[in-house]
């Protein structure tokens, strides 16, 4: 068993597919563990604040993630503010309606975007250090929603190679190209070795 250091549903079922289900993943909530304030100034810090908060209750294997997308126009915002780029408990669409708002004259090459994904595992026996994993993700925004799968801003990022957005692949698409993906994937390779 794997803590996920998340309340975020939809994490946890992209991570335990990514996982391919070998690993049984839970996520905090299942120790009543409430959510930690995000004021990381990086992933990295962000990922590590979460899984630090679960781990030093209940001392178990934790993964933290912190992600988020950075557009090159914008100064690399929203970044660490992703979830939160519109407002602390704005939606997905507020968030999204935010951005586009906010590039309404930005166009072409300028419009590059970049999904970035931090992992932490803590927990590792004998290893006292946390572990970092990390994938990105280029793309860039469209100018409007397309598409129903993911959450976040899958609706307006833009694969290169396929041309579609995220939201219009389907999930094994994703995993195999996604910035989450490539990170969990370069954990479960390290966890298969311990």
């Amino acid at each position: 068993t794997i803590v996920l250091a998340s309340c975020n549903l939809n994490k946890v079922e992209e991570i335990q597919m990514l996982l391919d289900n070998r690993f049984n993943v839970i996520t905090q909530q299942a120790y009543d563990v409430p959510p930690i304030e995000e004021t990381g100034a990086t992933f990295h810090e962000n990922a590590l604040l979460k899984a630090k908060n679960v781990f030093d209750i209940i001392n178990l294997p934790v993964i933290g993630d912190d992600s988020g997308l950075e557009v090159v126009a914008l100064d690399n915002q929203p970044g660490v503010y992703s979830s939160r780029f519109a407002g602390a408990d704005a939606s997905d669409d507020e968030n999204i309606d935010k951005l586009l708002r906010e590039m309404h004259n930005i166009y072409g090459e300028k419009r590059k975007a970049i999904f970035r994904c931090v992992v932490v595992y803590l927990g590792a026996k004998g290893v006292d250090q946390p572990i970092f994993f990390e994938g990105e993700w280029t793309g860039y925004i469209a100018q409007e929603k397309t598409g129903k799968n993911g959450f976040g801003y899958d609706s307006v990022f833009v694969d290169l190679p396929s041309n579609l957005t995220a939201a219009e692949l389907n999930a094994d698409q994703k995993n195999k190209i996604s910035h989450r993906g490539k990170a969990i994937q370069s954990l479960k390779l390290y966890l298969e070795t311990i």
